[in-house]
């Protein structure tokens, strides 16, 4: 699978995390998967966040990939308040269905815990704890020239 084909699998299971029209309803507000007589309540901010403590230092990380397996060591690091720059050409370069099941598995992660993630080129995501967004840039000037030519 070429990078371009990589990065347009990656930009449409991220998109869904944008597009609510195509989230099931217990993922449109985290706040209300839980059954309102449950023990369990999460501290949240005014924003519907999570509450977390920050930790006193966190680092940034790259790890690539390589097995479906690699999720769980992925959201624990994503806990314990690390960024995390994650390759997944490794991945894909097996199962590109693998890809789409780790990427999707990590942005309802990141919304069950009130963390961020991002595609980051072509072959990479960025997953971040609740205390970090993301910032995304509106309109690109390749998408600008695209339209004017």
């Amino acid at each position: 699978m070429s990078k371009k084909d990589l990065g347009k699998a990656i930009s449409r299971i991220l998109g869904r995390i944008r597009n609510p029209s195509k989230r099931t309803p217990t993922e449109e507000n985290p706040s209300n998967s839980t059954p309102s007589n449950s023990p369990v309540k999460s501290p949240r901010n005014e924003s519907g966040r999570l509450k977390r403590k920050i930790p006193d230092k966190v680092y940034l990380k790259a790890m690539p990939l390589k097995s479906i397996e690699d999720i769980n060591s992925i959201k624990d690091e994503v806990v314990s308040g690390n960024i995390l720059i994650i390759r997944v050409s490794p991945l894909a370069t097996n199962n590109i269905d693998d890809v789409k099941r780790a990427v999707s598995e990590l942005c309802e992660f990141t919304d069950s815990h009130g963390g961020d993630i991002a595609r980051l080129g072509e072959e990479r995501i960025v997953v971040t704890p609740p205390f970090v967004r993301i910032w995304r840039e509106k309109g690109r000037i390749s998408e600008v020239r695209s339209t004017v030519a």
